[in-house]
């Protein structure tokens, strides 16, 4: 039986972890758990009826959710010269083309998203083996291959938030942080819920949303109702 620490006690006296409220509530509550000393995140975790082992049941994409997640991103854009200075003036902290991706090739990895116009992707390829196992490379299924490189890079630099189901049917993503207000949290969560919501793949069967739990980085977890 695992050891509970005194702020598990404190946050699990007289709570049932079972009952399932309404977001608000649900927000309300994982609020007013004990406080730690750092800013903990929130994240969410949706169970879906889904088949992970059927590609056209696959979620995966990326959100701009209403107030950010509470951390920035530092963003690199592939774009021609003519878009250089958009994308840096938009939050790049690099932006250009084969003269990126040489820096890259030599090891140069400080950055935690890549950006690319579609015109850019035949530079891009050859950095397959060194983006794609790092989960760095640009697809445009997550919206970093785009022709509109100044939003993207806007976005991700506020913290756009990607996500894909794992093996299990869930849905993982952190949605702002503990510090954020109520009603900022209800907001994120509820864009965030919403836009899986829309993904719903037509090859599904029975409920599509079967769970839907909110927590911080040492709370429980707080069930949303359907």
């Amino acid at each position: 039986m695992p050891i509970l620490t005194k702020r598990r006690k404190v946050d699990l006296q007289d709570w049932q972890l079972e009952t399932a409220l309404p977001l608000a509530e649900a927000v309300k509550r994982l609020t007013s758990f004990k406080k730690t000393k750092f800013d903990q995140s929130v994240d969410i975790c949706l169970h879906l009826g889904i088949d992970p082992k059927q590609a056209d049941q696959n979620i995966r994409g990326s959100v701009a959710l209403p107030h950010g997640i509470g951390k920035s991103k530092r963003v690199i854009a592939f774009c021609k010269t003519d878009v250089v200075e958009a994308a840096k003036a938009a939050g790049a902290i690099e932006a250009g083309a084969e003269e990126l991706v040489k820096r890259i090739e030599d090891g140069w990895m400080d950055f935690d998203v890549a950006i690319a116009s579609p015109e850019l992707m035949r530079v891009v390829s050859k950095l397959g083996r060194v983006l794609g196992p790092k989960g760095l490379m640009p697809s445009p299924k997550n919206g970093t291959v785009t022709a509109d490189v100044a939003t993207a890079v806007r976005e991700y630099a506020a913290g756009k938030v990607d996500f894909r189901n794992d093996a299990g049917g869930n849905v993982h993503a952190v949605i702002g942080k503990l510090s954020f207000d109520a009603q900022k949290i209800h907001e994120n969560a509820e864009a965030f819920i919403n836009n899986i919501v829309k993904m719903k793949p037509s090859s599904t069967k029975g409920v599509y949303v079967k769970k839907i739990t909110l927590s911080g980085t040492m709370t429980p977890g707080v069930q949303v109702a359907i």
